[in-house]
């Protein structure tokens, strides 16, 4: 049987901000959303004090932290 791809996120737009990635991984606290934005864990675009996020990018952190759970067990 063929897999279907599900769709992660398809009620975001292309690029977020903080509030709605702080959304995307369970409800984040603000700190913790700009500690990832900070070190580099979620790829971002600062633009004056807005960051903005490409979907893409929150999903390959949550992938990446995926993959690292996995070999850790």
């Amino acid at each position: 049987m063929k897999e279907k791809a599900i769709p992660m996120f398809e009620n975001y737009p292309d690029v977020v901000g903080v509030t709605q990635l702080r959304e995307m991984l369970g409800g984040i606290s603000k700190r913790l959303a700009y500690q990832l934005l900070a070190s580099g864990e979620v790829h971002s675009v600062r633009i004056g004090r807005a960051y903005k996020i490409p979907k893409t990018s929150v999903i390959e952190y949550l992938i990446g932290e995926a993959q690292c759970r996995i070999s850790i067990s």
